[in-house]
């Protein structure tokens, strides 16, 4: 057990810039033509897969639920209380980030965290056609968050922590925005066997 733990704790060697640009590439082509077909799921077919209510849905931009690509459901651990400050990390079209914002009202407030030009401006337009206002997207890596310390109740991910190569890196700034007490309300992929080295070098498995 020792030795997975230590193995976890490892930056991965692999090209950041370069695992940075084939992601976006990826989701700039679920933002813009999310009826693609992709080797995930996405959109409404995706909400229902993973668990997401009917209500949560009710207001949002079909917009910013067409380009939903997440790998999980980060409210299934509680819904967000109304008042509470969140940042959703990886938010792409926005669908996370708005139903957060109708979560915690008005008196709270979201901000959504994505790295792709395309998925920022779709859910800029998404939380307007929406009408939720306690909602503002930021363009920044998962690892460098333009977030004040201790600001954030709540930390919500969707299929975002697997693609950075340094995950305590990315973990240690998640946890300087989280107030004392916070939570993080992750959704994301494990995998069964180990990874060999080889395979970790390999961009194309990182965004397959």
């Amino acid at each position: 057990m020792s030795e997975d733990r230590s193995q976890v704790a490892q930056r991965i060697d692999v090209d950041t810039e370069v695992l940075r640009e084939a992601i976006k590439d990826e989701y700039k082509e679920v933002a813009e033509d999310p009826n693609k077909g992709f080797h995930f799921h996405t959109g409404r077919t995706l909400t229902e897969i993973v668990g997401y209510e009917e209500a949560w849905l009710e207001g949002v931009a079909e917009s910013a639920i067409e380009s939903f690509a997440g790998t999980g459901n980060p409210f299934s651990m509680g819904e967000l209380a109304p008042g509470e400050k969140v940042v959703d990390i990886g938010s792409g079209g926005g669908i996370d980030s708005l139903i957060a914002a109708r979560m915690v009202g008005p008196e709270g407030e979201v901000v959504g965290i994505d790295m792709t030009p395309e998925m920022l401006e779709k859910a800029r337009a998404a939380a307007e056609e929406s009408g939720i206002t306690n909602v503002e997207f930021r363009e920044a890596f998962m690892e460098e968050l333009p977030v004040p310390d201790e600001w954030a109740d709540v930390i919500i991910s969707n299929g975002v922590l697997n693609l950075t190569p340094d995950k305590p890196k990315t973990l240690a700034e998640w946890k300087r925005v989280l107030r004392p007490g916070g939570r993080l309300q992750i959704g994301d992929i494990l995998v069964a066997r180990p990874v060999s080295n080889e395979a970790k070098q390999k961009i194309d498995l990182w965004t397959g």
